[in-house]
């Protein structure tokens, strides 16, 4: 699963997707994810610098994808972005994460989250049980949630790590989320009620919709590739639907 990218990238970035990867092989019974053949691997030019991206993808039984998106704009901004999307039988959250920053600087910006799709917008009882047992973490720079952030959930840790021991709290506490998922995952039924699995995929497509609101990726990506191949990326590749139906 090694990424040749990861290496040139800030260090939380190589570290994060290390994690990653590692807590996936672990709790999950991984398979491969067929990506399209153009957007496994992808070079681009923005502000007359190189952009490349790459994504890996995987399933499990009871994830439809897991996504891992490594990018990097010159020799500057580093960016990390995963999701954890579920098969749709399953009522489970949407594990998420990112991270921006600057090789040798400071990462502006590291989210992650296990945002509900349920009705009620909660998470199920036995996450927040698991989660509420999670140490307080005190960060020195919180940041606010976007206008579409209602998709988040009140665990959700934003913020701007000011040094080394904030990374590693950040590294931790997604360490933390990430084993606390595949767990319950693991453990978890699939759904047999129909009325229940179109709930799911009516929040998980909500999740995404509110997700391609995001301005600034779409606009980086329209700058570098235009506007029809952005749409197709982010509908196909960061935030593809579930089925409509069941």
């Amino acid at each position: 699963m090694q990424s040749s990218l990861r290496s040139r990238q800030h260090h939380l970035i190589c570290q994060l997707a290390d994690c990653i990867e590692e807590i996936w092989q672990n709790y999950l019974e991984l398979s491969p994810y067929t990506i399209p053949k153009d957007l496994g691997y992808i070079e681009g030019c923005l502000d007359e610098e190189k952009l490349v991206i790459e994504n890996s993808c995987y399933q499990a039984p009871q994830f439809r994808k897991l996504h891992l998106e490594l990018a990097q704009i010159g020799n500057g901004l580093d960016i990390l972005h995963c999701v954890m999307f579920p098969n749709v039988n399953y009522n489970l959250p949407v594990f998420g994460a990112d991270l921006v920053g600057r090789k040798g600087g400071a990462i502006n910006a590291a989210i992650a989250d296990l945002s509900p799709v349920s009705p009620t917008r909660s998470l199920p009882e036995s996450y927040q049980l698991a989660l509420a047992q999670l140490p307080c973490l005190d960060f020195s720079q919180p940041r606010g949630l976007p206008e579409w952030g209602d998709i988040f959930s009140d665990f959700c840790l934003f913020v701007r790590p000011a040094n080394a021991e904030e990374e590693a709290m950040f590294l931790q506490r997604v360490r933390d989320f990430l084993t606390i998922h595949c767990q319950q995952a693991s453990a978890s039924l699939p759904l047999a009620s129909p009325e229940d699995i179109l709930a799911v995929i009516a929040g998980q497509r909500n999740y995404c919709t509110k997700q391609q609101q995001n301005d600034k990726t779409r606009r980086i990506l329209e700058k570098s590739f235009g506007a029809d191949w952005t749409e197709r990326y982010m509908t196909t590749m960061l935030f593809d639907m579930p089925m409509q139906g069941i």
